[in-house]
C-alpha cells in the first residue's frame, strides 16, 4: 500500500472516526475499477466471484488478527450496534432466563434498557453512582447464577473508560459491546460468546457491523423472532441473505490487511499506549487540565478532560479547529474535551494537540 501523505486535518472525531490513509489512498486508486474485475466495488454483485474474495480474505484477516478458531462465526450485518441491543437478546435470551448486564456509561445502559424488553435483566454490576468514571472491580460484579449471558461494553467513548482486561464472568457466554476498542489491543475471542462492533471506529466506514459469534449460541433463536435479525440466518447464508453493505466490507477488509502490515494486534496495542500515554502525561502535567476517568480506568481511544472553565472550553475548542485539530468537542451530556485517537489515528496529530495544548495554557493558564 502507498503511505503518500496527503494535507489532511487531524480528526479527533468520536466517530465516524479517522480512516488509515494507505487505506483510502488504495480505494480512491480502484475506485473506478477493481484489478482484474473492470467495475467499481460500488457495482459488483454481492453474489460475484469478485465479491466472494473479497469477503472470504476480509473475514480470514480478521481471524488471523484474533487468533480466531473455528467455533465461531463472522458475520457482517448493518444496523450498527444499537441495532445488537435488540438481537443480542432476541437471539440469546430465553423467555424463562435472566441476563447480566455490567452497566458502564450511556451506551451499556442503553443495552439493558433494550434487553428488557424480551426478557428478565439483571444489572449485575454499575458505576452510575459514580458518574461512570470507572469499571467496576471483579468485586463488585454480582452475577447470576445460570445467567443466559453476561453483556459488557468494553469502551465508553463518551467517559473515556475501558476495561484493562475483560473480567471474569463465571460459565456463562460473554457478549461484549466492542465498537470503539476491537482490535486496538489483542483480544481472545474464543473466550467470548458473542462480540459486536459498530465498524466506524476502529474497523471501517459507517454501515457495517461485525459479529463474531460462538456457532452453538445461534440455534438459542427461537422461530418467532423476524428472519432477517437471526443469527443462524445469516451465518447459514454466508452474510449474504440480503445485499451487504459492499463497499464497506471492502473496506473493512483493507483496515485488516493494514493492521496486519502494521505488526498485528500486539504492536498496535504498544502504538496506542504510546499515543494515549503521551496526552494522558500532557493532561496531568499541571492543574490547568483535569482527566474525567479513573486513572485505573483510562481508555486507551477516547482520552477526555476538562479545562477550568466552559468558556474556556469552547475556545479551546474554536482555536484548536482553527489550527487544524478537529472533533474535540466532548459529548454533550457531559462536556468537557473528548480526544477519540483510534488505531488510525497517527502520531503527529497527538503531538500536535500536546504542543496545541501547551500554548493555550501558556497564554490562558
Amino acid at each position: 500500500m502507498s503511505s503518500t501523505p496527503t494535507h489532511r486535518v487531524f480528526n479527533f472525531s468520536a466517530g465516524p472516526a479517522v480512516l488509515p490513509e494507505p487505506v483510502l489512498q488504495e480505494a480512491q486508486r480502484d475506485l473506478v475499477a477493481l484489478p482484474g474485475v473492470g467495475m467499481s466495488i460500488l457495482e459488483i454483485s454481492h453474489r460475484s466471484a469478485a465479491f466472494d474474495g473479497v469477503l472470504e480474505l476480509a473475514e480470514a484477516d480478521l481471524r488471523a488478527l484474533i487468533g480466531l478458531g473455528g467455533d465461531h462465526h463472522v458475520l457482517f450485518l448493518q444496523g450498527g450496534a444499537s441495532q445488537q441491543f435488540a438481537m443480542v437478546p432476541m437471539n440469546l435470551l430465553p423467555t424463562d432466563g435472566v441476563a447480566d448486564y455490567i452497566v458502564t456509561g450511556s451506551w451499556a445502559k442503553k443495552a439493558a434498557t433494550e434487553a428488557e424488553k424480551f426478557g428478565r435483566v439483571n444489572v449485575c454490576a454499575t458505576t452510575e453512582a459514580d458518574a461512570f468514571t470507572r469499571v467496576p472491580s471483579s468485586d463488585e460484579l454480582h452475577p447470576t447464577p445460570g445467567a443466559a449471558y453476561v453483556h459488557l461494553t468494553s469502551n465508553n467513548t463518551i467517559v473515556g473508560t475501558q476495561w484493562p482486561t475483560l473480567p471474569e464472568v463465571g460459565d456463562a457466554p460473554l457478549v461484549v459491546d466492542a465498537s470503539s476498542d476491537l482490535l486496538c489491543r489483542p483480544i481472545d475471542g474464543n473466550r467470548c460468546g458473542l462480540v459486536y462492533a459498530g465498524a466506524q471506529k476502529n474497523l471501517g466506514p459507517a454501515g457495517l457491523t461485525v459479529v463474531i459469534v460462538r456457532k452453538d449460541l445461534t440455534q438459542r433463536a427461537p422461530e418467532s423472532i423476524p428472519t432477517m435479525l437471526r443469527y443462524a440466518v445469516a451465518a447459514k447464508h454466508g452474510s449474504r441473505y440480503n445485499t451487504p453493505p459492499v463497499f464497506a466490507i471492502y473496506l473493512f477488509g483493507l483496515v485488516m490487511r493494514w493492521l496486519r502490515d502494521m505488526g498485528g494486534l500486539s504492536a498496535m496495542e504498544t502504538r496506542n499506549r504510546r499515543k494515549a500515554g503521551v496526552l494522558y502525561d500532557a493532561i496531568d502535567r499541571t492543574g490547568f487540565y483535569r482527566g474525567t476517568a479513573d486513572p485505573g480506568s483510562r481508555s486507551l481511544m477516547n482520552v477526555t478532560f476538562r479545562l477550568p472553565s466552559e468558556a474556556l472550553e469552547q475556545q479551546f475548542v474554536t482555536e484548536a479547529a482553527a489550527a487544524g485539530l478537529s472533533g474535540l468537542k466532548g459529548h454533550r451530556s457531559v462536556g468537557g474535551q473528548r480526544a477519540s485517537i483510534y488505531n488510525a489515528f497517527p502520531e503527529a496529530g497527538v503531538t500536535a494537540l500536546v504542543d496545541f495544548m501547551c500554548e493555550f495554557e501558556r497564554v490562558h493558564g
